[in-house]
């Protein structure tokens, strides 16, 4: 493939924390590592000492209580640092190089004897959900309030609300000490009430103070999160929230917010969960706690069994003494918070994550791969329903200041770049679909300076070439351009379709990791449509249909063959990990492998190879057993005017009695127009030219409307079984924005299949 233009280059590596980490490993452990492929290669080589030195990284380690297990073993020479070990009680192996490229040897068992310490078991497979870091004792909220910041003035916290059609924009501001009294106060309210680790409390809301107050206060009781973003509808909410049975501790909710220029109340809804709840538990309460969000007072009295956020904090200080807050020690493995699928054909899979995991992976990507600081203003536009939000709070651990801002991205667009400018961001996040949006209308520096602007995030659906270009021309020169991507095609509603005719704005982020297998990186080179680099000690290869490991710049199956400590530690009421293992480990056998279709590009600059995602791999089209992405034609139909063709859905649909498949492409064109036989022919001729012969849809043919899931998904696999004839009762209609287009496809099932017969 041909080799992409380079649009950036870091203006001093060596000022990077990956540069600074790529010497510590080499003096560490005796080696030269030529550029980043070479250190990439060593931390998957080396998966136990490569997460030891994560968790030691920097002048701020990860705060714990108590580091991992250590063995009383034997070895001649300069001892490695960590290992992983065989089945307990046997021979401890040493699992990578030693420090002094000895390998240990049974003779040498019985010499010096010395502690070494467990990361991870290698013996275990990878299937089998390994565990991490065995005996460590650690609370996540603990290394997001780490000690050194809790009496600081520094800004912690800025909450940016959507404003009034005739005000300007507000911020309210939490100083790293006010966060931690806040949160103190909370938690010994929650505890109070019952709350013990182990529970669960939801959240039902938008992105605010409040959320990542009770996030931290929950966790740092040893308790689980779980939050639903306002947009939810509630039938969508309780088939979350019910799953967690009678764990679910309680839920906190705000009285309305603000978006695209209306105020919507959200009471009723939450009432609506509630209710289907209470039935479920035999008619007993749920704690409801009450945030007044738009600071308009709540009604008195408010219903029955339900608290005012004030309320609860009141009790909490009057609890509070001049003792510092006590963090309970949780395992490196214990639950952090469950994340769901998107659920299109059954109920959303609730997704554990491990506390420890979730705080090593986020300090690998925030601080190693992306420089994240204290000197930083950090925003990311996200709701609570999806893993950014998770990924965005993150950020607390590195002194940054953090932006929560709640309310539509474009009713104005300049909102959030006036929002940027005045609070000096450093890094902005969104996604590709707004950039994409974006570049139909608003150029950014046209109007604000961005002088602080040092990175712009994309979560790609996935990014396009000329996106990137945009970006460079319309944002800002001199800024690195980090597309980021993990595991299950997730997105945020945006609800744009009222100010540009989009219908989503799609976000590829990751559910099932809540973190990346590949994203920014700071010493790198930026190219165009490419993500910069794959994610250090992230195993990450592409693989043929028939589990073979492809060479850069082939197509294939995204998979990662060594364990790491991000994935889901089982999923919620998954007896036997059944769910989990035909989620993941289906596929091929011992190898991770999520369903993402994709290239990992050649190496350029020593980067090891970038990464190009080409969509879900079970919607990518196979016509004659070439296999594409649906990525791959919905770029070409983004070059369509939305005057002409608002929206597009590619599927493959099964040729009876052969493995062959036709590429169908459904259409919905704007307002008085019609698929005309010379539209088809045009969109065929750009597909051709753009992509190759293989790609042209055999059939084009217009529909009423695109469906989407509530999270903003093309639901492409639900339609593909659709038209093969399952029933519509096998779509679950809670997860989907609009199933009231599903009936179309159905009648078009029965004539499409009807020409494969």
């Amino acid at each position: 493939m041909p080799a992409a233009q380079m649009l950036w280059e870091p203006p001093n590596v060596k000022q990077t924390q990956m540069y600074a980490f790529k010497k510590h490993i080499e003096w560490n452990y005796n080696v030269s590592l030529d550029g980043y492929a070479a250190l990439h290669q060593w931390s998957i080589d080396n998966i136990p000492q490569f997460w030891e030195e994560v968790w030691e990284w920097t002048d701020r380690p990860v705060v714990a209580s108590r580091k991992w297990d250590k063995i009383p073993t034997a070895h001649s020479g300069r001892p490695p640092r960590s290992v992983g070990v065989d089945h307990v009680g046997k021979r401890y192996l040493v699992n990578a190089l030693l420090m002094n490229n000895v390998a240990a040897t049974d003779d040498m068992m019985h010499h010096i004897s010395f502690n070494m310490v467990i990361v991870i078991d290698l013996t275990v497979p990878m299937q089998a959900i390994p565990a991490w870091f065995e005996g460590a004792r650690l609370n996540w909220a603990e290394n997001m309030l780490r000690p050194e910041f809790r009496t600081s003035g520094k800004v912690a916290l800025i909450q940016v609300v959507e404003p009034e059609p005739a005000a300007p924009l507000s911020y309210t501001q939490l100083s790293y000490a006010s966060l931690y009294s806040i949160v103190h106060s909370t938690s010994l309210a929650l505890s109070a009430r019952g709350i013990q680790a182990g529970d669960i409390l939801g959240y039902y809301g938008p992105t605010s103070l409040a959320s990542v107050v009770f996030c931290l206060a929950a966790t740092s009781l040893g308790a689980i999160w779980s939050s639903a973003a306002s947009d939810f509808g509630s039938k969508g909410v309780l088939e979350r929230f019910e799953q967690f049975g009678d764990k679910l501790f309680g839920i906190v909710c705000v009285d309305g917010v603000r978006y695209n220029g209306k105020r919507i109340d959200q009471r009723k809804k939450v009432n609506e969960v509630l209710e289907g709840l209470q039935k479920n538990r035999g008619g007993r309460a749920l704690p409801v706690i009450l945030v007044d969000y738009l600071q308009e007072g709540l009604p008195e009295p408010i219903e029955e069994g339900w608290m005012s956020e004030s309320m609860l904090r009141s009790e909490g200080e009057e609890l509070k003494s001049k003792a510092a807050m006590d963090f309970y020690q949780t395992s490196f493995d214990h639950p952090l918070w469950v994340l769901f699928s998107s659920g299109t054909t059954g109920k959303p899979k609730p997704i554990v994550h491990r506390s420890g995991g979730m705080l090593l992976q986020s300090k690998k990507e925030h601080i190693i791969h992306g420089d994240l600081s204290e000197n930083d203003v950090f925003f990311y536009y996200t709701t609570p329903g999806w893993m950014m939000y998770n990924y965005l709070i993150s950020g607390l651990q590195t002194g940054a200041t953090v932006i929560v801002y709640d309310g539509s991205p474009l009713w104005k667009p300049e909102l959030l770049w006036r929002m940027a400018d005045e609070l000096a961001v450093t890094i902005f996040g969104t996604s590709a679909k707004y950039i994409d949006v974006l570049s139909k209308g608003y150029a950014p520096n046209q109007h604000f300076k961005l002088a602080a602007l040092r990175q712009v995030l994309s979560t790609g659906s996935p990014l396009k070439p000329e996106s990137f270009v945009w970006v460079y021309e319309n944002i800002k020169k001199d800024i690195l351009l980090g597309s980021i991507t993990g595991g299950e095609l997730s997105a945020m509603v945006w609800l744009v379709s009222l100010v540009s005719g989009v219908d989503d704005c799609g976000l590829k982020t990751g559910t099932d990791i809540c973190s990346l297998f590949a994203g920014h990186n700071a010493m790198l080179p930026v190219y165009e449509g490419e993500i910069q680099s794959l994610g250090l000690g992230m195993a990450v290869e592409s693989y043929s249909e028939d589990g073979k490991s492809l060479p850069r710049g082939k197509q294939g199956e995204l998979v990662c063959t060594k364990p790491f400590p991000c994935m889901p530690v089982y999923f919620w009421n998954d007896e036997g990990n059944a769910r989990y293992h035909a989620s993941y480990f289906d596929k091929f056998e011992g190898v991770w492998a999520h369903g993402d279709f994709c290239i990992i590009t050649p190496s350029q600059k020593g980067n090891g190879g970038g990464l190009l995602m080409l969509g879900r791999s079970d919607g990518v089209g196979n016509p004659s057993g070439v296999r594409f992405g649906s990525s791959e034609i919905y770029e070409v139909m983004d070059t369509f005017p939305s005057s002409i063709i608002l929206d597009a859905l590619v599927v493959g649909q099964k040729t009876q009695g052969s493995a062959d498949e036709r590429v169908l492409l459904f259409v919905k064109v704007a307002s008085g127009q019609v698929l005309t036989n010379e539209l088809v022919k045009e969109i065929k001729l750009k597909i051709r030219s753009a992509r190759s012969a293989r790609h042209v849809p055999e059939r084009i043919i217009e529909v009423k409307d695109v469906p989407y899931t509530i999270n903003g998904k093309k639901v492409e696999i639900p339609i593909k079984k659709l038209l093969s004839g399952a029933p519509l009762n096998s779509i679950n209609f809670a997860t989907l924005s609009n199933p009231e287009c599903l009936e179309e496809y159905v009648q078009l099932g029965q004539k499409l299949r009807a020409e494969v017969a």
